[in-house]
């Protein structure tokens, strides 16, 4: 695919980014920082959808004054409701891309959203994915199995848990004596980098970028 001159998005026609936490808000805490500080350009997060009141991130998002949503699963009668009530704030808010962020059910992504949602994963996948496994488990399960390498991954996400085409991954060691703890610490710091560098690259080539990958 042939690289264009000029970025697919820019600051007049920002990329609209719809973020979905369940948790901390780190990776929407990185995402702003990047934003305001103009490392991250030609985005803009138009909405934030959480799975918990409760969460940090819903804090950090109202902080920055970005519109922020609940959707809470245990609300909710069913999955297929749930997905939908996604769907609706991310398409009122006229979102061109998702991206998930510790967002850790699963969302039935509708057809108008396909091939347009990212998830980054603390982990080096296909290993370690799948229902249950997100925070220190993954990083438990990780020191448990022994390996010398992590990191993480970015993915097209589709309608199974950590699954779709790779995107891009980031590896950093385990260390001798390692703790979940410090092992996340330290695949957060790349999830820091790697995340943003592949929404700017969407934001410099556009969606189809996704879409061949999922072709």
């Amino acid at each position: 695919m042939p690289l264009r001159s000029e970025p697919a998005f820019d600051d007049a026609r920002p990329l609209r980014l719809g973020v979905l936490i369940s948790g901390g808000g780190t990776t929407l805490e990185n995402l702003i920082r990047r934003i305001d500080d103009a490392r991250l350009r030609g985005v803009r997060i138009a909405v934030v959808v959480s799975s918990r009141a409760d969460a940090r991130g819903v804090t950090i998002a109202r902080r920055a004054h970005l519109p922020v949503h609940v959707v809470d699963p245990r609300s909710i009668a069913d999955e297929e409701a749930f997905s939908d009530a996604i769907a609706q704030h991310l398409r009122a808010a006229r979102v061109d891309l998702g991206a998930m962020g510790g967002f850790v059910h699963l969302w039935r992504i509708p057809a108008d959203f396909a091939d347009s949602v990212l998830n980054i994963h603390p982990a080096l996948l296909p290993k370690f994915g799948g229902r249950g496994m997100y925070g220190l488990r993954v990083h438990r399960a990780v020191l448990a199995a022994g390996e010398h390498v992590s990191g993480c991954t970015v993915h097209v996400a589709d309608n199974q848990y950590d699954h779709g085409p790779i995107v891009a991954q980031m590896r950093v060691p385990v260390r001798t004596g390692d703790t979940p703890e410090s092992l996340a610490a330290r695949v957060r710091q790349a999830e820091f980098a790697l995340y943003p560098a592949v929404i700017q690259y969407v934001a410099d080539r556009g969606l189809d970028v996704l879409a061949a990958l999922a072709g």
